[in-house]
């Protein structure tokens, strides 16, 4: 159910009046996500496989590594996560950390060569609540952008339109790879 526009309800920072829709069906599903089991970890899985290719892994460091997301945002969309499941970056040793920024700056790099972005969305989500897929295993997500990037398949369709094949992305980015 959606409320009516009116004039007694608040407005939000362009002027216009916010719209909410009641969807009341969901709190039983929220509530139950407490309950479940937890996900399988698929980072684990990719990072213990020698097919670096078919795992879309763009590069390993000594601790941590580069992959790209399977369900990007944007094309070039990339996750740098440590090797060990950790939840919090103060669960992370002095090392790991060090070398988790380092590749958080090369993934911004390396998306730079190779596809030449306008900007970057760049940062964490720790726990589920805050949107964590796997919250169990950190990741930071180095997602390149674009003027005038989006359009109207979000809004209209809700539907995001990525212009290039994974495999073909991953070839293009380990090309402008450079550590």
């Amino acid at each position: 159910m959606i409320e009516e526009k009116s004039k007694s309800k608040p407005e939000n920072d362009e002027g216009s009046v916010m719209q909410r829709l009641h969807a009341y069906w969901r709190m039983p599903y929220i509530l139950a996500q407490d309950t479940e089991k937890p996900a399988e970890n698929p980072f684990s899985k990719m990072q213990d496989s020698k097919d670096d290719q078919s795992n879309h892994i763009i590069f390993r460091g000594q601790f941590n590594f580069i992959v790209m997301n399977r369900y990007p945002y944007n094309a070039g969309h990339l996750l740098v996560l440590p090797y060990r499941p950790v939840a919090q970056l103060a669960d992370l040793e002095k090392e790991e950390r060090y070398e988790l920024m380092d590749l958080i700056i090369e993934a911004q790099n390396i998306l730079q060569r190779a596809l030449k972005p306008d900007g970057f969305n760049t940062g964490f989500n720790f726990g589920k609540a805050a949107g964590a897929g796997i919250p169990s295993h950190l990741h930071c997500h180095v997602v390149p952008r674009w003027n005038g990037d989006t359009n109207f398949m979000p809004v209209i369709a809700e539907t995001k339109v990525i212009p290039e094949a994974m495999d073909a992305m991953w070839e293009r980015l380990v090309k402008a790879t450079s550590v």
